[in-house]
């Protein structure tokens, strides 16, 4: 397990501290098994009472649901709406005709086209983000490639996984590993499935990650590991 550049291993909530680690894998594409993944690199490094968390862009990519740009064909409404989209330094959304046509095959072409016409309301009242609140997670979890995105990453579109809640599960039942699926980038994070809500509720988990210690650009840490601090340091004077 690492620590990965710029980002702190420890962080402290509520006076309890959790110690964040990342874990290195190779690429993982639609050719790979997210169990087989798993049972390579988890069980050596997981501890009783740790969570294992993971990014929804690996598990995307296991299910086939990262497309290659050249494979997508925009039609000509997803190419003009694209335009109109803001563009954030962690990534380019749906700034893309590519991936708003992604958007479009994921959503629906009325939920997209009401989901902008309430966009184009909110900028008249200055209110934003509306467009990703009617459109929905299908939309919001839209991955395009960016200028640091882990090749061949970096000419796919990446969408939001299938069964989220239930791949968690399947985790914890499988390697009775503690699991939770994240979509986090340095803007923010979404949790989209956790296996055990009694130890770490979303919104917990949504605070020990808020700063994306599985990094968003070539650090090939597509899972990582939060440990209490404490345990951790138990466990070393032992």
């Amino acid at each position: 397990m690492q620590i990965n550049n710029k980002k702190q291993e420890i962080v402290s909530i509520e006076d309890i501290q959790y110690s964040r680690f990342a874990i290195k894998t190779h690429v993982v594409s639609s050719e790979d098994d997210l169990m087989d993944v798993i049972q390579k690199y988890v069980p050596k490094n997981y501890e009783e009472g740790d969570m294992l968390f993971i990014s929804e862009k690996m598990v995307a990519c296991t299910q086939n649901r990262a497309i290659p740009i050249k494979d997508i064909k925009p039609r000509k409404l997803a190419t003009l709406l694209s335009k109109f989209v803001m563009k954030t330094p962690s990534g380019i959304g749906l700034g893309m005709p590519e991936t708003m046509e992604m958007a479009f095959r994921e959503c629906g072409t009325a939920r997209i086209l009401f989901a902008s016409f309430v966009s184009m309301l909110g900028k008249i009242i200055r209110k934003r983000g509306l467009f990703y609140k009617v459109a929905g997670e299908k939309a919001r979890g839209i991955d395009g490639p960016c200028k640091n995105t882990l090749p061949p990453y970096n000419k796919y579109v990446v969408l939001i996984p299938n069964n989220p809640q239930k791949i968690c599960q399947t985790i914890s039942d499988k390697f009775n590993i503690n699991a939770t699926i994240i979509d986090c980038n340095d803007l923010g994070i979404d949790i989209l499935g956790v296996s055990d809500n009694d130890t770490y509720d979303k919104e917990l988990l949504c605070k020990i990650l808020k700063d994306n210690p599985l990094g968003q650009s070539k650090e090939q840490t597509p899972m990582g590991i939060i440990r209490k601090f404490h345990e951790v340091q138990q466990r070393k004077a032992q």
